[in-house]
């Protein structure tokens, strides 16, 4: 059984049927990637997963528990964390400011204004997020406003601080949106290294091809709201089903 078990997933919005029947197994400590054309139900699936949206049948359970009903928060201290696909951070503060939230968030359980004040004075918090930034290659950026960061830099610094929450499951949604490719390459190397020293499951959501192969060890196609294969990167690239709903026209135009 997988860390994050998908079983009979449905979700209609009106008339649309958005997902249907989506059945998906993410297996512990591996990277998981999901593709499919525009209007195939990734986003729809991953705003089931981290419960901005309730579905209308099936179940969602992570490490054996409903995840169906929780809140956003809850779900995250739950050992889930998100990455939007546009990087959601605090553009006024500096990088290490940025990074404080989030080591306060796991050590007290919630951050409060107040805190805030006496921020930089709290040695320990102090210390979690230089250590984050060290890891994400940043200690040289700390005390820069982090809006005055290239696209790739604000992803860098989001996905440490998902990753000082100490997840067990990192959810990417398309990290590397609107990157150019030198970004995009760094992207992915950050996330090679994550994978190499942590025990962490990765589940990707993105549509660029380069990005998927790189990464992946397993991939769903969703189409239509359905999944239409899962097989390893390999086998996906030839599946004939897969090149004529999908990759084909990526290849085309890549």
């Amino acid at each position: 059984m997988g860390i994050l078990e998908v079983k009979n997933v449905g979700k209609r919005f009106g008339g649309l049927q958005a997902l249907g029947d989506v059945n998906l197994s993410i297996t512990e400590n591996s990277v998981h990637a999901i593709i499919g054309p525009n209007g195939a139900g990734k986003s729809t699936l991953l705003n089931c997963l981290v419960g901005k949206l309730i579905p209308d049948t099936g179940s969602v359970m992570f490490d054996g528990k409903s995840v169906l009903g929780l809140k956003p928060f809850e779900i995250n201290q739950m050992g889930i964390s998100r990455v939007f696909q546009t990087p959601e951070i605090f553009g006024d503060l500096s990088v290490l400011e940025n990074m404080m939230i989030p080591c306060f968030a796991k050590r007290d359980g919630a951050f409060t204004p107040n805190a805030f004040i006496n921020m930089m004075k709290d040695r320990e918090i102090v210390e979690r997020a230089e250590h984050v930034l060290e890891e994400m290659n940043m200690s040289e950026k700390q005390q820069m406003p982090a809006a005055s960061m290239s696209r790739g830099d604000k992803r860098r610094l989001e996905i440490g601080m998902c990753l000082s929450q100490e997840p067990r499951l990192l959810l990417l949604d398309e990290p590397t949106a609107g990157m150019a490719r030198a970004d995009t390459n760094n992207t992915i190397d950050l996330l090679k290294q994550i994978k190499d020293e942590r025990e962490i499951t990765i589940a990707i959501i993105e549509h660029d091809m380069h990005v998927v192969f790189s990464l992946a060890e397993r991939i769903t196609v969703l189409a239509q709201g359905t999944p239409l294969v899962e097989d390893t990167p390999d086998n996906i690239k030839g599946h004939p089903k897969v090149r004529e709903a999908y990759l084909g026209e990526t290849q085309d135009a890549a």
